[in-house]
């Protein structure tokens, strides 16, 4: 990164970009270049011209194209909507060009987290006892099971418990029972099943929804245990008889997940979901950078992290196949990109109906500006797998998993995919918190972070000032470790994550 003379308003992202971002607010006929005057007031993190643009003419950022002039643009113009537009280019694939392989340290210089190991070898950063349900309809009795089990007072006994959650969710049945929505459904429910941040797990359903519980045992071949039980309302005899069979076994469950203690575990066994959300036009240049250097030196160490969001990296993919580790990989990055043209398409909708209005206000123009900036999160090292939505992630290193880019949905298929931690990055200022999965939020300017301290955990706005990336990355993955280990986010803090379990939905709702 380098600068323009007046290093402290504006920032040049690369030597091809046409243009540069305000480092704060620049007001009209301020210097920001030699020969180079603001024309317009320009919001902090909006991007001005440092060159004519011509129409039709590519707009330049981070050394990549983020739009097209829609109308003639001279030096020192404010760049925005009303001045670029988006249309479709050619994207040079590349695949696997810049693939190498891995320098994994071995397992004894690894760094290391204090962890829960599960009877299947797996590692998790908390102990809860989740009630997931198979339908809506059995929604309102789990969340009065989580509710009575925390006020009976049952977790005073069992300080290695970190809580019982209820996860609820809108869907279950008015659905088909088979095909697209009907996987992504099945997928998240045994994922989160599975995942080892839950040390017991109560599945309750209403009895008559198209999401059978038997049917789902029966297809993965799962038998009630101490940790994982299920029930029905309707079998169980009406809401009151439910919640207190529930509690009994909750009981039973929230037992046995205590007898589970902290032990030192090599960081491989982390698997880190990487998120944004509420993002601005800083995101690309401090927070999402050195969260992809934390994840490198995640991987160096063995560990995995998930880039997903495919909306929010359309536009960037192709950076993205050339570091794949072969050309399947990369092609099946590519055909995630073309179902969605094709899913949006269907819907009525286009791909570049994201940014947000708040992204917007924020600096970003386009869909491939804040791709740009998101694809950063996956650092620099190979890609090794694509998955489909809540797919069991067993890659190791740098891997990419198809979710939407709204985060509660995106952040909930990592989860049923394995992932025992996550980073979110914001600029704007997402609320946002994950159980079972600790959340570290990142905010990308220091006037953000210090509005919402009570909400952000490190503030990435420094990098401005003259913090290197690498050295907030360092401290991003040093903070990875403190969590896994059991330090408390400040939405953790807050008590977020109860309501953010949001299985992916498609199809028709019959």
């Amino acid at each position: 990164m380098s600068a323009t003379q007046t290093l402290a308003r504006t920032l040049r992202l690369a030597d091809e970009d046409n243009i540069v971002v305000a480092a704060g607010r620049i007001e009209p006929d301020t210097d920001i270049a030699p020969g180079v005057v603001a024309r317009q007031r320009v919001p902090f993190g909006h991007k001005i011209a440092a060159r004519p643009i011509a129409l039709g003419e590519p707009v330049m950022k981070f050394g990549q194209i983020i739009g097209f002039a829609s109308k003639p643009i001279e030096p020192g113009d404010w760049v925005h909507e009303h001045n670029v537009e988006m249309h479709d280019f050619a994207r040079d694939y590349r695949f696997a060009e810049a693939a190498r392989p891995e320098n994994i340290l071995p397992v004894e210089e690894q760094a290391t987290f204090e962890g829960f190991r599960r009877a299947n070898g797996r590692a998790g950063t908390r102990n809860y006892v989740g009630i997931l349900t198979s339908v809506n309809c059995s929604a309102s009795v789990a969340r009065f099971m989580a509710e009575a089990a925390t006020r009976s007072g049952m977790l005073d006994e069992f300080e290695n418990v970190d809580g019982v959650v209820s996860f609820t969710h809108g869907t279950g049945c008015g659905m088909a029972g088979s095909g697209e929505g009907f996987e992504l459904l099945k997928r998240t429910q045994w994922g989160y099943s599975a995942n080892p941040n839950l040390g017991g797990v109560l599945l309750v359903g209403l009895g008559c929804e198209v999401f059978q519980i038997g049917r789902m045992k029966q297809l993965y071949g799962i038998e009630e245990s101490e940790t994982f039980r299920t029930m029905t309302i309707q079998e169980s005899g009406g809401t009151r008889k439910t919640i207190e069979q529930g509690l009994e076994r909750i009981r039973e469950m929230v037992a046995a997940a205590n007898a589970a203690t902290r032990e030192t575990i090599p960081v491989s066994e982390l698997t880190l979901a990487l998120q944004c959300g509420g993002s601005d036009g800083y995101s690309g240049i401090t927070a999402n950078p050195a969260l992809g250097v934390a994840a490198d030196i995640l991987v160096h160490n063995g560990g995995t992290a998930i880039l997903s969001e495919t909306p929010e990296i359309y536009g960037a993919e192709h950076l993205l196949t050339r570091r794949a580790k072969n050309r399947e990989v990369g092609e099946k990055l590519v055909e995630r990109i073309k179902w969605w043209e094709d899913y949006t398409a269907r819907n009525g909708g286009e791909m570049n109906n994201n940014p947000s209005p708040g992204n917007k206000a924020g600096g970003l123009t386009t869909i491939l500006e804040k791709s740009l900036g998101a694809a950063a999160k996956g650092g620099s090292t190979t890609l090794n797998a694509v998955y489909e939505y809540a797919e069991p992630v067993t890659e190791k290193g740098f891997v990419f998993m198809d979710t939407p880019g709204y985060d509660p949905v995106s952040a909930t298929g990592q989860v049923a995919g394995g992932a025992n931690m996550l980073c979110f990055t914001t600029g704007r200022g997402s609320a946002y918190g994950c159980k079972p999965v600790p959340s570290i939020k990142l905010a990308t300017n220091t006037p953000m972070y210090e509005r919402m301290v009570d909400d952000m955990d490190i503030n990435c706005g420094d990098i401005l000032e003259g913090v290197s990336v690498r050295e907030k990355g360092e401290a991003i993955f040093a903070e990875i470790l403190a969590v896994a280990s059991g330090k408390r986010t400040k939405s953790e803090e807050l008590g977020y994550g109860d309501s953010e379990f949001v299985p992916w939905q498609i199809g028709a709702v019959m």
